[in-house]
């Protein structure tokens, strides 16, 4: 990511300074204060809620205190890659994420480059949309990490959707550009995360049959369908069955 300091809540909960990762309590109190604002629209948060989240059992006017004490003590680990500046601020009644000085969140830089992605594949300028659908693949190190709240698992499904969407996209373009082992190689991602994904077997399926595997096209049809008998107690859609009649009768058509 980007030099500053930057929340990284994709796979495990990490924190870089200049995009190096920095030691930071697990668990502990740092964690939490930046986790939450992270996790919020606009990286903010009210005093109120933060107080409530992480001093539940305090009465106010210590949490208040303890809160503030540990606004100083950020800005005194992280300010020296914002300018000084403070990497939480108060303003409104609430505390945000200083993120005019310097601080980005993973979760953002993902959707921003999914957004370009979207816009570049709708518009039919793939070449745009290919690198930054790669970009927001490189963002993404793992579902969003364990948070409490409705919220966060409402948002890890959201991330986890796009992310899968954007494989799917990205390996199409591969197999429409002949390029077989690239569309191989991201279907195959895409079904580790979703092994149920059957437009995902079907494009690997066509990836081994026009790379000359056909047997493997073959075995990957029954893998499906192992998948979704274990998983859903169903057989394969119409268009599985249809694609590996296809393979079967007329591989030359695939």
């Amino acid at each position: 990511m980007s030099p500053g300091l930057a929340i990284c809540l994709l796979g495990t909960f990490r924190v870089l300074k200049a995009g190096a990762p920095v030691a930071v309590r697990p668990g502990g109190k740092t964690e939490a204060l930046l986790r939450e604002l992270a996790l919020q629209e606009h990286y903010r948060a009210s005093r109120e809620r933060l107080l409530e989240t992480m001093w539940p059992e305090s009465d106010t006017s210590h949490a208040v205190q303890a809160l503030n004490s540990l606004v100083h003590a950020t800005r005194k680990q992280f300010g020296d890659v914002l300018d000084g500046a403070a990497p939480v601020v108060y303003a409104d009644g609430g505390y945000r994420l200083n993120t005019d000085a310097g601080v980005s969140v993973d979760i953002g830089q993902f959707d921003a480059l999914s957004d370009r992605a979207e816009r570049g594949f709708h518009s039919g300028d793939t070449a745009s949309a290919l690198e930054h659908a790669l970009g927001a693949i490189t963002v993404y190190q793992g579902d969003l990490c364990e948070a409490d709240g409705v919220h966060a698992l409402v948002e890890r499904e959201r991330l986890r959707a796009l992310y899968l969407s954007l494989l799917g996209q990205v390996a199409d373009q591969y197999f429409t550009a002949a390029d077989y082992p690239a569309a191989l190689r991201y279907a195959l991602r895409l079904l580790r995360h979703d092994p149920c994904r059957e437009d995902a077997h079907r494009l690997v399926m066509r990836c081994h049959v026009r790379s000359g595997r056909r047997a493997q096209a073959f075995r990957q049809y029954r893998t499906c369908e192992q998948m979704l008998q274990a998983e859903f107690g169903v057989r394969p859609e119409l268009l599985t069955v249809a694609l590996f009649d296809q393979v079967r009768t007329s591989p030359g058509s695939v």
